[in-house]
């Protein structure tokens, strides 16, 4: 029979230390030949993370040795860190950021030099006998870093500078003959979901590009994963009608392939994404989004007939597709993610590593709703509702749990329905979570993504309040304990909504932005212009950033915030937490604040996830009065 507990005051099996020792992050998938690659980030390796292959008779082994940590810098969010080809491994190593090789069995030597250079998303040109990459020179001390495509080669290590001149690059890739080489650029203000270009060039005798060509993109126009099919056709994901859809380049002319009000890209914030591939000259593999549900499905690229492929799963992230197979991370709202391999010819699916050894009882998962609610200006909003659900415990007749909304960061990203441990974590000891794909959230075409251009610091704030107001209404969520937290963007969202708005009682800002002047002044280069559409362009438009810029107004903040900050973040420093954290102090409003060491922009070792988890709930437990199921460690709490 279960017990009676106020919510939040709920023992669960769900702990932190549960989520983090039996967790990893899969992710950058690779092919070549039969043998499966992919990247794993492990946070009890103090969140290393490594390469790992399983070979065609099924066995898996780590392949990066110990001693090195597979991460690229560039951008800052990386992504594209290694790549293979016949056996022999090309990665970069977070601690040095140099390039080194790595035949089968042997151990890794470096590529290129010891100096502020970082590489990422490669290809090998074998008749050359070099690499071809994205390189970012951060040598000129006081300038911003120059992003360029270069040319490595494997016999003397010498670098030559294919493409320069934009102030990004991404994504080169090679012709299946060899002959010509595509790849994106783009440059300030845009970002590579704004508007990006893409370009093919002949390779000449000498190995320098020749004869450039632009074939599709601009400046309103989105270009994603140029890819080259076996029979040397180029495809590639462009939003030139609203939505990220398929086309190929084909005798000098642009085709579109299965025109649809679905998703096929993604917003690039890092390098190697891929939704596609070929199993063959006429068989394109394919995942995208309709109406917030994934597809995987086959094309016909003669034909043009799209053919849904029946899964199991909710979500297929990091597809690659082989001969008669597909590998991707599979996703569903009731287990952790899991690298699947799916049999093309019989759809048989093979789960070939879990993200988690954790094995849930049913009976304390929430399942999530995916909600549609009004918002500002007579327009919908969409969010995933999580209600509380632990099999031992109900709550008091007529009470009401705490909501948490979750914002997440970006803000051009977008939540999904994939099991979460750390939601589960929340539902199980009683609170309701709201996650919110506020305006700016992508998986719903141009136009929802930029009803943010412009509106930072309005519309995702709006999207969220009017989401809890949603539930309060429907009697789901107690008006008097809503709380908020996000990460980065989604850090900005949570700090914004409490200042400027006063639904929320309690917020968790994770290394989050609360000084857009700040931002734009100080940041790495990648989005040093991001604010430009999301704001205005600055100095211009000071007065916007100066308005939305939550440390300006802590006199309107009157709520309890904890803040958790990594002490070697770059993209949002820890200035941006101390500065809001000082002026809350003053205020003798509730504060506190955890600051990590050794952390950049989100958390990857384990004790330290732990930790921020258990000290947002220890932080809520004392503003909203309950009290917890298990000993949790205190957190100081300045002003309370």
């Amino acid at each position: 029979m279960a017990k009676t507990a106020p919510y939040g005051a709920w023992q669960s099996p769900i702990t932190s230390e549960v989520i983090v020792s039996n967790s990893i992050r899969l992710g950058s998938i690779h092919l070549d030949g039969d043998d499966i690659y992919w990247n794993e980030l492990r946070p009890t390796e103090k969140g290393r993370s490594l390469i790992v292959r399983r070979t065609a008779d099924g066995e898996i082994t780590d392949v990066t040795p110990t001693d090195f940590n597979v991460r690229t810098r560039v951008h800052e969010y990386g992504g594209g860190a290694y790549w293979v080809d016949q056996g022999e491994i090309y990665f970069s190593n977070f601690l040095d950021q140099r390039l080194y090789q790595q035949p089968s069995g042997t151990v890794p030597k470096p590529l290129t030099p010891q100096e502020a250079l970082r590489y990422a998303d490669g290809v090998v040109d074998r008749s050359r006998q070099r690499l071809i990459c994205v390189r970012e020179d951060h040598t000129q001390t006081g300038q911003a870093a120059i992003n360029t495509i270069v040319a490595i080669s494997l016999d003397d290590q010498a670098q030559t500078v294919l493409a320069s001149g934009c102030d990004f690059y991404s994504t080169p890739r090679l012709s299946p003959d060899g002959t010509q080489l595509a790849w994106l650029s783009w440059n300030h203000p845009n970002m590579p979901w704004d508007g990006t270009e893409l370009w093919v060039a002949e390779i000449a005798a000498d190995g320098t590009l020749a004869k450039s060509q632009k074939v599709a993109g601009g400046l309103s126009e989105s270009i994603f994963q140029p890819q080259w099919s076996p029979d040397g056709i180029l495809y590639f994901i462009g939003d030139a009608t609203g939505w990220w859809n398929l086309y190929r380049w084909h005798h000098q002319t642009v085709e579109p392939l299965c025109p649809l009000e679905a998703e096929f890209g993604a917003p690039q914030w890092s390098f190697g994404m891929s939704t596609y591939g070929f199993a063959s000259a006429q068989t394109l593999v394919c995942t995208y989004k309709h109406k917030g549900v994934q597809q995987l499905a086959q094309l016909d690229t003669t034909t043009l007939t799209l053919t849904k492929i029946d899964t199991p799963y909710a979500s297929m992230g990091g597809l690659q597709v082989g001969a008669d197979f597909v590998v991707f991370l599979g996703g569903s709202p009731s287990q952790p993610s899991v690298l699947v391999r799916l049999d093309l010819s019989t759809g048989e699916t093979i789960e070939l590593r879990r993200s988690s050894t954790l094995e849930i009882d049913q009976g304390y998962l929430s399942m999530p709703e995916t909600i549609t609610f009004p918002t500002s200006n007579n327009l919908s909003a969409y969010g995933i509702y999580y209600p509380p659900k632990n099999k031992d415990y109900s709550a008091p007749e007529e009470s009401l749990p705490p909501l948490l909304v979750k914002s997440h960061g970006g803000p051009t990203a977008a939540t999904s329905s994939n099991f979460s441990p750390a939601i589960q974590y929340w539902t199980s000891r009683g609170f309701a979570v709201l996650d919110v794909n506020y305006g700016g959230s992508t998986g719903y075409g141009r136009a929802y993504r930029e009803r943010l251009k412009g509106n930072w610091g309005i519309v995702d704030i709006d999207d969220c309040v009017n989401g809890a107001n949603y539930l309060v209404a429907q009697g789901k969520a107690d008006p008097e304990q809503l709380a908020i937290d996000g990460g980065s963007a989604g850090g900005y969202t949570t700090l914004g909504a409490l200042t400027f708005r006063d639904v929320f009682k309690a917020g968790a800002s994770y290394y989050g932005v609360s000084d857009m002047t700040a931002l734009a002044m100080d940041t790495h280069k990648f989005e040093s212009r991001y604010l430009d559409s999301l704001v205005g362009p600055y100095p211009e438009r000071k007065d916007l950033y100066e308005a939305r810029s939550p440390i300006n107004f802590t006199d309107q903040l009157s709520c309890p915030v904890i803040f958790l900050q990594g002490d070697e973040d770059k993209i949002v420093p820890p200035n941006q937490a101390e500065l809001m954290v000082d002026a809350l102090r003053e205020k003798n409003i509730p504060v506190a604040y955890l600051l990590f060491e050794g952390e950049q922009h989100g958390f990857r070792k384990a004790d330290n996830i732990k930790r921020a988890l258990d000290a947002e709930f220890y932080f809520y437990s004392r503003v909203f009065e309950f009290e917890p199921a298990e000993e949790i460690e205190p957190v100081e709490i300045w002003g309370l």
